[in-house]
């Protein structure tokens, strides 16, 4: 398989099915930063972080593949050239549980939050925030794409979950690295 095709040399790419977009197309831009946060994952993973977490965070990232094959699927697919329906891959119905699971699992381990954090404190955390904040915005990106054209609402809610997911595992990751965390105190003079 070649990797560069020339076919968007014009500007615009491809979807599943065929259907051709303008490369800064809000439907690309989902799942352009769906793989940036999948990448930014594999960074966190490629961490000194516990076995558990290096095994959720591959799971996830196997979500995203997913996620980014859905994101990337031509709305206007009904079927393919052989009269069957198109199948893309989908979420897992489970993920989204999964992910409630360790987040409830992270935080009985974790000091009560009583104020907002700044992210940083050791380089490992700082690329947990970096990763939850591309989070942030691929919901963003997806929520308004899913005001045009409909997006499946387990896509929405994981990435809804997910950034919470990610807020929680640098939590733990500060305990775990014994990095600390500096309370966001408005109006706090230095």
């Amino acid at each position: 398989m070649k990797i560069y095709t020339k076919t968007g040399d014009s500007g615009t790419t491809g979807l599943i099915g065929g259907a051709r977009l303008p490369k800064h197309d809000l439907r690309i831009e989902c799942y352009g930063t769906v793989d940036e946060l999948n990448s930014y994952l594999g960074l966190v993973r490629d961490q000194e972080i516990s076995s558990d977490s290096k095994a959720d965070l591959i799971s996830i990232q196997e979500q995203l593949f997913a996620m980014g094959a859905i994101l990337a699927t031509d709305p206007e697919l009904e079927q393919s050239s052989k009269g069957k329906r198109f199948q893309t891959p989908a979420l897992n119905p489970e993920a989204t549980v999964f992910l409630e699971t360790c987040i409830d699992s992270m935080n009985t381990a974790l000091p009560p939050l009583t104020h907002f954090i700044l992210p940083g404190g050791h380089t490992t955390v700082s690329y947990c925030h970096i990763a939850r904040s591309i989070c942030r915005r691929a919901e963003r990106n997806t929520t308004k794409l899913h005001s045009e054209q409909p997006v499946p609402t387990e896509v929405l809610i994981y990435l809804n979950r997910l950034s919470d997911y990610l807020f929680v595992l640098a939590r733990k990751l500060s305990n775990e690295l014994q990095a600390e965390e500096i309370k966001w105190i408005p109006n706090k003079t230095t």
